[in-house]
C-alpha cells in the first residue's frame, strides 16, 4: 500500500479539477485546513452526481459522512487549480470508504485523506444499503 505522501495522480482512477476562492486562504497566506474537507466533499458528490446520472439528493437513501481525516504536506494557495483525487477504498453494504488526496501544481499531494459515506433512509436516518445508481458509479473506481 502506498503512503499518503507518495501518492500521485496516476494512483487515482477519478480526477477532478476544483478552483480555489479568494476566500480559502486564511490570514496565514495558504488555503485552510477546513477548505480541504470542503473540496474532498465538493469532489465526491460533483463525482457522484455525474458518475451517476442522478441527482443524488432525490435518492430515498442518502450518504452522510460519519468520518473525514487529513493528513497535510504542502501548502495550497489562492488561485491555484486544485486536482482531487477519487479512489475507492472499500464498498460495504451500507457504507462507502473514499481514498482521496489534493494536488496543487506539482506531482506529489499538497493533502490526503479518507472519506466515509453511510447510507440511511432519509427520513428515518437508519442505515440502508448503498443505493444501485450509487453501486453502478461506483463500479467506475
Amino acid at each position: 500500500m502506498t503512503a499518503p505522501k507518495d501518492l500521485r495522480r496516476a494512483d487515482f482512477t477519478v480526477l477532478r479539477t476544483l478552483p480555489t476562492r479568494w476566500s480559502d486562504d486564511d490570514t496565514y497566506g495558504h488555503v485552510n485546513n477546513v477548505v480541504h474537507y470542503l473540496l474532498f466533499d465538493t469532489a465526491v458528490n460533483g463525482w457522484l452526481i455525474e458518475a451517476s446520472g442522478v441527482d443524488i439528493r432525490q435518492l430515498p437513501a442518502i450518504g452522510l459522512v460519519v468520518e473525514t481525516s487529513c493528513q497535510y504536506f504542502a501548502e495550497l494557495r489562492f488561485p491555484e487549480v486544485v486536482t482531487a483525487g477519487i479512489a475507492l477504498e472499500k464498498l460495504g453494504t451500507s457504507s462507502v470508504v473514499y481514498g482521496l488526496a489534493l494536488f496543487g501544481a506539482g506531482e506529489s499531494p499538497a493533502a490526503a485523506g479518507r472519506f466515509v459515506h453511510v447510507y440511511t433512509d432519509r427520513e428515518t436516518r437508519r442505515p440502508v444499503p448503498v443505493p444501485p445508481e450509487i453501486r453502478r458509479a461506483l463500479a467506475q473506481l
